[in-house]
C-alpha cells in the first residue's frame, strides 16, 4: 500500500511518522525548511512513547512520489484550493483522497438523499473547483482528535490524542475505507469505520465553530473561555445555532452543549489552532468553519445571528493582521 501526506506539518507528520514506523510506504509532502530538515535528518516524531526517528520518503513534487492508493490531505483548509490541480500525479482510477482537515469538506452533500443532494459549498468550494478537480467520488472523510505542533524542522510533537475516525459518505464499510482502517489502526491510531460520519464532523467542528474565533477576539485557552462568565454565553449561542442547523440536516449528536464545552475545558489552557495562526502571522482557517455554517443554516432556513456576528468580527481582525 501506498500513501502520500499532502501536507506533513505537525498533524501529518504524526501520521506519516506511525505509518513510516509500520513499515508502510509513505512519502511526506512538505517545504521549506521543515522538508529540508526532514531530508537530512529524517522526521522525529515526540509523542507519549517516546522520541523516534524514521526516514520516509520526502518532497515538495507530487510528481515524484507518484500514483498513491491513498492521499491524505492535512493541510489547513484554505490551501487546498490553492493545491487542488497538484494531485493529478499522485491518482490513478483507483486512489482514494482522505480529507483529513477541520471543517466541513467539500463533498459534504455528495451522495446524500432529498432537496440538497450533490449540493456544492460556495464557503469551503468556491466555484465548486474541488468538486471538479478532485471529485467527491474519490473521498473518505476523516475527523483528526489531536493536537500537536511543528517544535523546529523535522520535529513534531504530538500533545495528546490519536484518535481518527474514518467514514465513507454514504455510511457504507466499503473495502477502501475498512482497509485504510486496519492499516491506520496497526499504525497505532484509533481509526473505527463510522457509518455516519458527518455526525463525527460536526462534533468536531462544533467547537472549532465557536471557541476558535472566540479565542481569536479575546486571546483566552480552551479552558479560559469555557470558564469564562463573560465568554461562555456567546460560545454556548454559537454552538445552539449550530446545533439546530446540524440537526436539520440529520445530524445526530450524542452529548449536549454544555458536556461539549466541558470537554473543551478539559483540555485545558490550550491555544486554538486559530489563534496560534493569528500570533504566528499565518492565513487562518475561517471559512471552512464558521461562514460555512452561516451557509448551510440558509439551506434550511434557519438564522445564525451570533455566528454571523462573530464571524464579521474575526474577519475584521484577521484582516488587521494580514491573516485573511
Amino acid at each position: 500500500m501506498k500513501i502520500a501526506i499532502y501536507g506533513a506539518g505537525a498533524i501529518g507528520g504524526h501520521i506519516g511518522a506511525l505509518l513510516a514506523m509500520n513499515d508502510i510506504d509513505v512519502t511526506l509532502i512538505a517545504r521549506g525548511e521543515h522538508l529540508a530538515a526532514m531530508k537530512a535528518n529524517g522526521l522525529k516524531l515526540i509523542d507519549a512513547a517516546g522520541e523516534h526517528i524514521v526516514h520516509p520518503k520526502c518532497t515538495d513534487d507530487p510528481a515524484e512520489a507518484g500514483p498513491q492508493d491513498y492521499i491524505f490531505l492535512t493541510l489547513k483548509a484554505p490551501s487546498i484550493p490553492m493545491i487542488a490541480g497538484n494531485l493529478a500525479p499522485m491518482m490513478d482510477d483507483d486512489t482514494t483522497v482522505v480529507t483529513a482537515m477541520n471543517g466541513i469538506p467539500f463533498w459534504y452533500f455528495f451522495g446524500t438523499e432529498g432537496s440538497h443532494k450533490d449540493h456544492r459549498l460556495d464557503a469551503v468550494d468556491p466555484g465548486g473547483k474541488l468538486w471538479d478537480i478532485i471529485g467527491p467520488e474519490r473521498c473518505l472523510g476523516c475527523v483528526v482528535w489531536s493536537a500537536g505542533e511543528i517544535v523546529s524542522p523535522g520535529v513534531v510533537r504530538n500533545s495528546y490524542g490519536n484518535r481518527m475516525p474514518l467514514g465513507e459518505p454514504d455510511g457504507s464499510r466499503s473495502d477502501r475505507v475498512t482497509r485504510l482502517s486496519k492499516v491506520l489502526i496497526d499504525a497505532g491510531l484509533k481509526s473505527p469505520v463510522r457509518p455516519k460520519i458527518r455526525n463525527e464532523i460536526w462534533m468536531k467542528l462544533w467547537g472549532n465553530l465557536s471557541f476558535n474565533p472566540v479565542s481569536v477576539l479575546t486571546h483566552a485557552t480552551l479552558e479560559g473561555m469555557a470558564t469564562s462568565t463573560d465568554a461562555k454565553p456567546i460560545i454556548r449561542a454559537m454552538m445552539r445555532e449550530a446545533e439546530a442547523v446540524a440537526e436539520a440536516l440529520g445530524v445526530d449528536f450524542p452529548i449536549d452543549v454544555d458536556a461539549r464545552i466541558k470537554a473543551a475545558e478539559d483540555v485545558g489552557a490550550h491555544k486554538t489552532s486559530m489563534l496560534q495562526d493569528l500570533e504566528q502571522g499565518r492565513a487562518m482557517e475561517i471559512d471552512a468553519l464558521v461562514p460555512v455554517v452561516s451557509e448551510m443554516g440558509r439551506l434550511v432556513d434557519l438564522p445564525t445571528p451570533t455566528i454571523d456576528t462573530i464571524l464579521g468580527l474575526v474577519i475584521q481582525r484577521a484582516r488587521e493582521a494580514g491573516c485573511y
